[in-house]
């Protein structure tokens, strides 16, 4: 099964928080509302400054993904109003 790259996800014991599941290496969990990030891969490779400049990459292409994402559900919602 192909997965896509991130996913969206919430939880009802936390129902204020939103969270994004990306899916390849390195896989994390980032919640938007907190704006925090729990790790599910080590982060392996010896330029330590590299690690960290493609870390803030993935996860600043995971807000912008989030924030698309959301902009879909808010003109499904308007197209079903009308």
């Amino acid at each position: 099964m192909k997965l896509p790259k991130f996913l969206l996800a919430d939880n009802t014991d936390m129902p204020e928080d939103l969270f994004v599941v990306h899916t390849e290496y390195p896989r994390f969990i980032l919640n938007v509302e907190e704006e925090e990030v729990e790790w599910l891969d080590d982060l392996e490779g010896d330029n330590e400054e590299q690690l960290a400049d493609e870390a803030t990459k993935i996860i600043e292409e995971a807000f912008k993904w989030c924030d698309a994402e959301l902009e879909k559900y808010d003109l499904e919602e308007d197209e079903d109003e009308e």
